[in-house]
């Protein structure tokens, strides 16, 4: 379980960094809740 939370954070840090305004930051942030929901329901 770490590996992929130190990939998920990775992941979320590069999408955060390429993001240019707030509106983008919070589609961003939905994504990566959405991912880590997917995750949570195949365990």
């Amino acid at each position: 379980m770490k590996p992929f939370a130190t990939l998920l954070s990775m992941i979320f840090v590069l999408a955060l960094a390429g993001c240019n305004t707030v509106q983008g930051v919070g589609q961003d942030v939905q994504k990566a809740g959405q991912v880590l929901e997917d995750a949570a329901k195949k365990k």
